[in-house]
């Protein structure tokens, strides 16, 4: 968003970190903000804010560390704050999930359809659940330069789970790269 920080920018009457706070809260335990600027900002929003413990720009990867690190919880769930239609059910469908397979790790699995208007499924890494006990596993990764969340999660037991029920809303993993893109995503009902 041409360097603004996208967490704070408003999407219906809230800053886009907080909305997905309030989606989010009722699904999880307990939530914490990853951010790296305007600290003092998001920690207005009533819940513990950690930046990234990694030196250089390493990107989603060190927010997961820097959640892993901070975690009180067996499992983790991470959410992007530029994704606010994700599903009110995300959490219980990516947990029946990792119990059913044995999972350490499941991302969800969204439609997007393609400028030819041709449907495929897409996984959503940065929608990612995984086992706390992860933290060494992904500290080594980081540290050995690696910064691929694909990569990383397959060395483990991954799955994705399709967010393919009929009340599913299409734009649910819609993410906002632009100001443009935001309006768009605040305006469709």
């Amino acid at each position: 968003m041409g360097g603004i920080d996208k967490g704070l920018q408003p999407f219906r009457g809230l800053p886009l970190a907080q909305h997905a706070l309030q989606r989010l809260a009722p699904q999880v335990g307990s939530c914490l903000i990853n951010a790296n600027r305007h600290l003092d900002h998001y920690a207005g929003f009533g819940v513990p804010v950690w930046p990234d413990s990694l030196s250089d720009y390493a990107g989603p990867l060190a927010g997961f560390l820097s959640g892993l690190a901070h975690c009180s919880t067996p499992w983790l769930l991470t959410v992007p704050c530029d994704t606010p239609l994700f599903p009110h059910d995300l959490a219980q469908r990516l947990a029946q999930a990792a119990a059913a397979h044995d999972a350490d790790i499941v991302f969800a699995a969204g439609r997007e359809t393609d400028a030819q208007g041709r449907t495929r499924w897409r996984e959503q890494p940065v929608f990612c659940l995984m086992r706390a006990t992860l933290q060494a596993s992904l500290a080594h990764y980081t540290t050995q330069g690696g910064r691929k969340i694909d990569t990383w999660a397959r060395a483990h037991r991954c799955i994705s789970v399709a967010f393919d029920r009929p009340e599913d809303d299409a734009r649910a993993f819609a993410n906002a790269n632009t100001l443009e893109e935001l309006h768009a995503l605040e305006n469709a009902r």
